[in-house]
Formats: structure tokens, C-alpha cells, sequence
């Protein structure tokens, strides 16, 4: 049977991030993607210039489209700017019984441009969270989820991860690359005890898309059939080596994308 993952996100007109930088993770790991639309963004690696939300009912349609068609191993979510659309999106995912769901809290790109708007945040924690297999927010996204300050250490981003699955995801992947140091550790937290996931920090301005890709690197594990945590290492490998090789991509004056295709051409 061939892997399937969909990838429901807001699209990148720079092809960096969103879904664009989700169907490049699912191609490089042999993983057929499928995506459902939430947003239209006018961006490149400067920032993000305009958006334009995709109307709840048309996601809705979106998803029934891809679910009644297609058989689907795996959800990644990213880009969910309103309310609404996370209603609509939390809907869908009920009626299809989707149960592999990656949830990544998009919040802010890496230009600090908002992608989701301040009352979003609520139906995130409540509509979405609940039905996630496992959520990845970075630092400021932890923070924000539980309206508390920015963890500065490995103990601090541990007590949030414990605060983000009390809210009722299964699994919780608090990622440190906005931290500091000589390695960039990741919490994984569920309900058999904590693991920790470390790389050499690299220090580049290419990070557009990285939340994207490492979540998308995750649906894309599991839609062929690895165990979460296994799915999590092989994805911090993969985001990694991207990172790594990012440079070999001039693309753009500011925040350019990570290599998806690093393995495969340079």
C-alpha cells in the first residue's frame, strides 16, 4: 500500500513553508501527500504581506474531498488562523475518524509576522489539542498556549509540556530552537515519561518552514508505519540534515527555506 499523508495548512506563495514545504518533506520521505487549503498568504523570506482566508465551509469540502477518496495515514495540521476554520477543521477530523493527527501551532513565521489571530488561540487549545496524537509548538508557542512566559531552560520547557497535555493531546513535542546553547534539545513528553532529542544548533538565517517540515516529517513517519517516537527521531534527523544543507540554496534576502531535497540534489 502506498503512505498517504495530508497536510491541512495555509499555502506559501515562496514555497518555503506551509504546505509547500509540507509536500516537499512528504515527496523526500517517499510519503504521498495530499493537502486541504486554509489560508492564501502573500510571502516570501522577508515576511509575510497579506492573507486571505480560506472560507470554514470550503475547508469542510476540502477535507470530505481528499477522506472520501483517499486513504489517509496520517494528518499533519499547521496554519489555522480563526476560529472558524479550526472549528471546520476539528469537524472534519471527527467525521473521518482520523486518529494520526500532527498538530503544529502555527502562530508566528520566522519573519515575527502573527499567522494566527489572538482569539484563535482558545479554540486551538480546546477544539484541536484534544484530538492531536501529538502537538509541537515551539517556545513561543508553549508559551502563548498557556499564556505563561518563554521557558528558559530544559526543567522549564518540561513543566509546559506537562501544563499542554493536561489539555488532552496524547503526546507533546516542545522544541527548543529558539533557545540557546550548543545543541537544540526538543521536550517529547506522554503518558510513559519524557524523552529528550538533540542536534548541533547550526547557526544559519535559513529557518523559514523548520516547524513545518519537522511536523510534516513526523505525519510522514507515521503514515509509513513507524512508532510515534521513532517517527519524532527520524524527523529530527531529516530537519536537521535540511537545515544543514540549506546554504546550498541561495533563495531570496531573508529568511530562506530549509533543503528539503538534500539527499537528493544540491
Amino acid at each position: 500500500m502506498t503512505a498517504v499523508a495530508v497536510t491541512i495548512a495555509g499555502s506559501d506563495s515562496g514555497g518555503g513553508a506551509g504546505i509547500q514545504a509540507d509536500l516537499k518533506t512528504f515527496s523526500a520521505l517517499g510519503v504521498y501527500g495530499a493537502s486541504v487549503i486554509t489560508a492564501l498568504t502573500a510571502q516570501n523570506t522577508l515576511g509575510v504581506q497579506g492573507i486571505h482566508d480560506v472560507p470554514p465551509a470550503f475547508v469542510e469540502q476540502q477535507i470530505d474531498s481528499v477522506f472520501s477518496d483517499i486513504s489517509v495515514d496520517a494528518v499533519k495540521i499547521g496554519m489555522l488562523s480563526q476560529p472558524a476554520i479550526i472549528e471546520a477543521v476539528a469537524e472534519g477530523l471527527k467525521r473521518h475518524h482520523a486518529t494520526q493527527v500532527v498538530l503544529d501551532p502555527v502562530m508566528v513565521a520566522a519573519s515575527g509576522d502573527r499567522l494566527l489571530a489572538p482569539e484563535a488561540i482558545d479554540a486551538l487549545r480546546h477544539t484541536l489539542l484534544p484530538r492531536a496524537l501529538i502537538v509541537t509548538p515551539n517556545l513561543p508557542e508553549a508559551a502563548a498556549l498557556l499564556d505563561e512566559p518563554m521557558a528558559s531552560d530544559e526543567r522549564a520547557m518540561l513543566r509546559q509540556a506537562e501544563r499542554i497535555l493536561r489539555l488532552g493531546p496524547r503526546t507533546v513535542l516542545v522544541k527548543g530552537g529558539h533557545g540557546s546553547g550548543a545543541e537544540s534539545t526538543d521536550i517529547l513528553l506522554d503518558f510513559q515519561g519524557m524523552h529528550r532529542f538533540t542536534a548541533p544548533r547550526i547557526g544559519t538565517r535559513n529557518t523559514h518552514g523548520t516547524g513545518c517540515t519537522l511536523s510534516s516529517a513526523i505525519a510522514a513517519g507515521l503514515a509509513k508505519g513507524l512508532p510515534l517516537r521513532e517517527a519524532v527521531a527520524a524527523a529530527k534527523s531529516f530537519i536537521s540534515a535540511a537545515i544543514g544543507a540549506s546554504s546550498q540554496l541561495q533563495i531570496g534576502r531573508g529568511h530562506g527555506p530549509v533543503h528539503h531535497f538534500h539527499a537528493h540534489w544540491s
